[in-house]
């Protein structure tokens, strides 16, 4: 790994860290692959030892910043609209414009025949996204449930199960060569492929592909959030240096994690150059708006609310 040279200063200001009562600004980072190279800077770069750093599930990223125990996290896009006081960190996401690969439906019959929904209780965006596809796009109203991200168990206990993460690229990479198109264009492949024991066919929808194909946008998973006062132009900047650090260095990320999760690196190189975007340029940030419209038509959060956004022109003037 890749590791610092030289110590740099903490860029925030002696009123905000005596607010805080720390040392160092805490950062809550979502523990799977895709979120690596927006804070390889923090971890392997020129600014590791700058914050102090927790890695967890999505949705505990956002219990975090709303607890006060992180005062940056990256949280789950739908989370932004439940929470107060809030700016995003401008231009960096998680988001995906065609097929992201990591959010997976996985169903026993076909999706429009789904009568109950198992929902990985790790997830809050997908889970409504998953929910805005059943109402607007299959004109279904299954039943739905959370569950921890066992597969098997899922299908047990429901019709379809949601999974999200590396479970769910794991999976996808698993079915490259065992899938066959369905008459719909979705994806089948055998249960055994999967790791079930059985004999039939599993039906697997991929969530953003699906949005896509609804809305004609990308999707926004999860986005940089942090308190007001919090955000400012020298923290901003030190996450953008994060990226393109990371952004720098995919091949060295997927070589790194392709020995963690026991995958082919060049597979891991592929879903992170090709399945995910890590920008928040105009297009994204339509289909982050239209997400919100839906979401509130749905009633899974308040009447949706303007986004802010820190100050670019005042990140460039101070970096």
């Amino acid at each position: 790994m890749w590791l610092a040279t030289e110590e740099i200063p903490v860029c925030y200001t002696e009123d905000i860290a005596r607010a805080h009562n720390v040392t160092k600004l805490r950062i809550s980072i979502v523990q799977y692959l895709n979120t690596a190279p927006l804070v390889w800077g923090f971890t392997n770069g020129p600014l590791q030892g700058k914050y102090d750093l927790s890695f967890t599930v999505p949705s505990q990223c956002a219990e975090d910043l709303r607890t006060g125990r992180a005062d940056v996290a990256i949280i789950p896009a739908i989370e932004y609209q439940r929470m107060d006081d809030l700016v995003i960190l401008p231009d960096m996401a998680i988001a995906s414009k065609k097929q992201v690969r990591s959010l997976l439906i996985v169903s026993k019959k076909p999706i429009q025949q789904v009568k109950n929904f198992a929902l990985d209780r790790s997830s809050r965006s997908t889970q409504a996204l998953t929910r805005i596809l059943c109402s607007e796009k299959w004109k279904i109203a299954p039943s739905f449930f959370e569950a921890g991200p066992d597969l098997a168990e899922m299908l047990l206990q429901a019709d379809a199960a949601l999974l999200i993460g590396d479970p769910a690229l794991r999976i996808s990479l698993g079915i490259e060569k065992d899938s066959q198109t369905g008459p719909e264009d979705q994806t089948l492949c055998p249960a055994a492929t999967l790791g079930i024991t059985s004999s039939e066919l599993l039906y697997v929808y991929d969530v953003v592909s699906e949005w896509q194909s609804l809305t004609g946008l990308p999707a926004v998973l999860a986005v940089w959030t942090a308190k007001r006062d919090v955000a400012t132009p020298e923290v901003t900047a030190d996450f953008l240096a994060s990226r393109d650090f990371g952004l720098s260095r995919i091949a060295e990320i997927s070589y790194d994690a392709s020995l963690e999760l026991e995958l082919a690196a060049h597979a891991i190189e592929t879903y992170l150059r090709h399945n995910i975007d890590f920008s928040l340029d105009p297009e994204n940030r339509r289909g982050l708006d239209l997400y919100y419209q839906h979401a509130a038509r749905l009633g899974l959060i308040p009447k949706a609310k303007p986004i802010e956004w820190v100050d670019m022109k005042a990140v460039t003037a101070n970096s």
